[in-house]
Formats: C-alpha cells, structure tokens, sequence
C-alpha cells in the first residue's frame, strides 16, 4: 500500500490563517519544483511577487528539487499538495504505484525540452553520430527516461553507444572538459549551463527528442488526488495565477528573471531570461497552446504518447489518459489564453 496522508490529515497541514487588517483568509501552499530556481521557474515567482496567487487567496512557497523522481513522490505522499513533474515519468510512477493520489492537471511544456545536448567538436550533431561515442545521463533524468523512445525512433543501434551514467552536477562539466560526447537533459538547462562553462554557442549542438519522432508531453502541474478532491477551488485559483504568471513573463522575460533573481542572487540574469525565452519559444508557446490557450492535451496525441511509451516500457495495467492527466481544475479559457 502507498504510504499516503488522508485528505483531511493533508488539508489540516495546510496553515489557514487571517489578519486583523484583511477580510481574506490565505491558504498556504507548498509548491514542489522539479529542479532548481532557473529561467523557467521565473513565472512562479513573478505570479508571487504581482499579487497573482494572492488574487486567488493563496499564499504559495515554492521549493526545488532534483528532477521529476523527486517531485512526484513529494505530491503522491502528501508532502506537498501541489508539484511541477514530466508526466511521461508520473506514467511510470503511476503504473509501479497505482494507488498514489497523484495526477497531471494542467500541461506546462506542451512541447517537452527533453533533448540531446553535444559538442560539434566532439562529433555531435546528429542522432546517428552518438553511435561510438560516450553518452552521459543521469538515471533520474526525464530526457534519459525517454532515450529509449528517441533511439528506436531513430533506428540507432544503442549498443554501439557507451552510456557513462553521470550526477546532475557534473552532467555538463564532464561535457565542457569533453569526458563525455553529449548528455541527456532538458535543452535550456544543458544548453545554457554549457555557455556559462564557457563553451562557445556555436559548438553546442541541440537535438530536441521532440523533432527526431518522439510526440511525448513534457512537465506538468500535478496535484495531490486527495487534496484537490477536498479543495478543488484551491487548485483552479493555482492554475489560474499560474497561467496569469506564465503569460506575463511571456510579455516581459526580464521582469519576471528580477523576481528569480530575488531567490537565487548567484544567477545570471541575463543567462536565465535567455533560458527563460528558450522555454517560451519551443516549449511552453506552441502552435497547439496559442489556439487552444495552455493547460489542456490533444486526447489523440495523449494516445500516441503512451503507445510510444508502451514500445520501450512494460506496463503492469492497461495505460489511459485518465489515469493521468484530469483537466477538470482548469479555469475557463479566457485565463488560459497566454496572448
């Protein structure tokens, strides 16, 4: 049985307090990241610091992490009630977890960053040039998760690939020092980790998954089941500052990097907002997203997904969109449109 809080043991962890000088009450909310405070968690902060979350009565603070393994277990166990994960990995987590009170409500990275990060000089260019040559990945990672599909789509003969499994911190060191060929990863973190190495821009090559056949989803909001079943006004009023957040670092990346910067002073602004305009431009502002407004999924390609998924993993039950993603939180569409 997954060890789980009980909804009303979860909602009793949430603090809900007033103020003499205030008519509202705010609802803390513990938001679990699934990586460091980089570019693209910049709407988060900036949805903080506009008032945006506090618009929808919450008070949210916002946490870190070390990747989509770290996150999920957080939200599925009740740690944190709300959650930033990929969901191809909440796919496999669901499958090996089946009664985990966790699930995808809202898609961020329509377009998911999981990519192959080389060095020209190296020989990396192409899919078939990581044939012969040392590929770092760390196990935890969302972009190595998937390699399986990109190889298969790519018809590469991935015995003829050294895989030097590496630790997130030293991922792009060992690729700036030329100890590894390419890495897996997110295409604006590796990329933009690369050029404050000091390697040269024109000698990091990027191979999006998502160009060579892989029609996967990337990073989505996710929620604790249980939580959002108790506060399902809680979770819609998230989404919508979120949405709100994301659309105002669309129309202005730097302001919304200041507010990053607030909680991480060592960054570099002027890298993160290019980091942040990297995650604008091919994940999060797609074709799909500036029709359809950002949050929900195409129920078709949802369905390639996991049969692409179903080609490298064995799952125990039988995969369904509806055991992952609910988009029933969603605010109306007119707050989803991020233009």
């Amino acid at each position: 049985m997954f060890k789980r809080l009980t909804a009303a043991a979860l909602a009793a962890s949430l603090t809900i307090f007033g103020s003499a000088t205030t008519a509202t009450a705010q609802t803390e909310i513990p938001f679990a990241l699934d990586w460091k405070f980089e570019g693209p968690s910049a709407p988060y902060f900036l949805a903080i610091d506009s008032g945006l979350f506090a618009e929808q009565g919450l008070d949210v603070s916002i946490s870190e992490g070390n990747g989509s393994l770290d996150a999920i277990p957080k939200v599925a166990t009740g740690a944190f009630p709300i959650g930033f994960a990929d969901i191809n990995s909440l796919m496999r987590f669901l499958d090996q977890n089946p009664d985990a009170p966790v699930k995808a409500v809202m898609m961020v990275y329509d377009k998911p960053p999981f990519a192959i990060v080389g060095r020209k000089s190296l020989g990396v260019e192409a899919p078939a040039d990581l044939e012969g040559r040392v590929l770092g990945a760390p196990p935890p990672d969302g972009a190595w998760a998937q390699f399986p599909i990109f190889a298969a789509e790519n018809n590469l003969n991935v015995d003829a690939i050294t895989v030097e499994p590496v630790g997130f911190p030293t991922r792009e060191p060992m690729l700036a020092e030329g100890q590894v060929a390419a890495v897996t990863g997110f295409s604006f973190s590796s990329t933009l980790n690369l050029k404050r190495l000091g390697v040269e821009a024109d000698d990091i090559s990027v191979i999006l998954m998502a160009d060579h056949g892989v029609q996967l989803y990337g990073n989505a909001i996710i929620v604790n089941t249980d939580f959002a079943a108790e506060n399902p006004e809680v979770v819609t009023g998230f989404l919508t500052a979120v949405a709100a957040g994301w659309k105002a670092a669309i129309a202005d990346p730097a302001t919304a990097v200041e507010s990053l910067i607030e909680r991480n002073p060592a960054a570099d602004a002027g890298l993160e907002t290019e980091r942040l305009q990297m995650a604008i431009d091919a994940n999060v502002l797609t074709d799909f997203v500036m029709e359809n407004g950002m949050g929900s999924v195409d129920a078709d390609r949802m369905a390639a997904a996991i049969e692409q998924t179903k080609s490298v993993y064995d799952f125990v039950g039988e995969p369904e969109m509806s055991l992952y993603f609910d988009g029933s939180y969603l605010p109306a569409a007119d707050a989803l449109m991020l233009q």
